[in-house]
């Protein structure tokens, strides 16, 4: 009875029951409720969020991006994007008073149908590499949607420096899936990677001079092979990168994780000396692959350390610029459903 209670009151207050193992968490809370809700980044005032939502049964059939006012009670989510094509991807831009994300609204309104996956990968996990997204930016206050990008295949995945002079975006214009920076209004564009593979996710360091992201690196003919293959369906399996740190001006790369499996979603802790991801590489046999935790690095890719212990999909994680709280999507909680959602707590060094 005094559990029932305790979970009761929990609920009622948003509060995740949360693991005793997860210390560098505190007064986790549950933000969304139902769908799927991931990717949600801080406004540069640590004040709002910005992140995608797909909940078919409310009518949104594929992922818009939302925005969740922190400082409301109870938050307040507001539509950012045309509620119409698919949107991946956003951003604040700063100052606050735009967002950055990809679309593919200008193509088609309606959400854009999964590629067809071929037999030999069926029982793959594969992204589609929808190739009418283009990176724009909404005005929050007037509504006015410029677009950056306007190159044949796909531009998304973008994020911004904190120094404001730079965009880093994934893009398949060279017939790979490399990274590339531009200007903050879509002007000078310059590829950062070449290597065959795909190359994604990236974050600038919390002094923009690094970059950190996730990327595959097929090596044997069968691999290259299978991922050209996929690619030219705008395809990719994402089930075999590694985390790789690199200059803003895409030289000294480098490779900082060895873990094997899929890690990913990779963001600098606020010393810049540390990179939190997710990563399934404990995962069993029997879980197929599907347990991922939250991980931190250092830079010398010494110390691995398990974040979060509780469900078997925890991802995005992202600090607030202010270095109090640490936002990311989590399976937890969710009544044995597929529902992902969003949870901030406080972080405890």
């Amino acid at each position: 009875m005094k559990y029932i209670y305790i979970t009761a009151l929990l609920f009622s207050l948003n509060i995740s029951a949360q693991d005793t193992t997860e210390k560098h968490l505190k007064n986790l809370r549950q933000l969304t409720f139902g769908g799927d809700n991931a990717e949600a980044y801080f406004s540069f005032d640590n004040k709002k969020l910005t992140y995608q939502r797909t909940q078919p049964a409310v009518g949104i059939a594929c992922d818009q991006i939302w925005m969740y006012d922190l400082k409301k009670k109870d938050g307040k989510q507001e539509l950012v994007s045309t509620g119409t094509g698919r949107t991946t991807c956003s951003y604040f831009m700063p100052g606050n008073k735009e967002i950055l994300y990809a679309s593919t609204h200008s193509a088609d309104t309606s959400c854009p149908p999964m590629p067809p996956v071929p037999p030999s990968a069926k029982s793959k996990y594969v992204w589609g590499l929808f190739p009418t997204f283009d990176i724009y930016v909404k005005n929050l206050k007037t509504g006015y949607l410029r677009q950056l990008t306007n190159s044949p295949g796909y531009d998304a995945e973008a994020t911004v420096s904190p120094k404001g002079d730079k965009i880093i975006f994934t893009s398949t214009r060279n017939g790979d899936i490399d990274l590339y920076s531009m200007d903050m209004d879509g002007s000078h564009v310059k590829q950062l990677t070449n290597l065959l593979g795909y190359d994604g996710g990236a974050f600038f360091s919390p002094d923009g001079k690094q970059i950190v992201f996730r990327a595959s690196r097929p090596k044997t003919e069968e691999e290259i092979a299978e991922y050209k293959s996929l690619l030219a369906l705008n395809l990719v399996a994402p089930t075999n990168m590694e985390i790789y740190v690199m200059n803003a001006d895409g030289s000294g790369m480098r490779q900082l994780t060895t873990l094997g499996k899929a890690n990913w979603a990779p963001f600098f802790h606020p010393s810049g000396k540390k990179i939190i991801f997710s990563s399934n590489h404990k995962s069993s046999k029997e879980s197929r692959g599907y347990n991922f935790q939250l991980y931190m690095i250092n830079l010398d890719g010494t110390g691995l350390e398990q974040i979060t212990h509780q469900s078997n999909f925890n991802a995005f994680p992202m600090f607030s610029p202010n270095r109090k709280k640490l936002v990311f999507s989590s399976n937890r909680d969710n009544g044995g459903t597929r529902d992902t959602n969003l949870f901030i707590g406080d972080w405890i060094e």
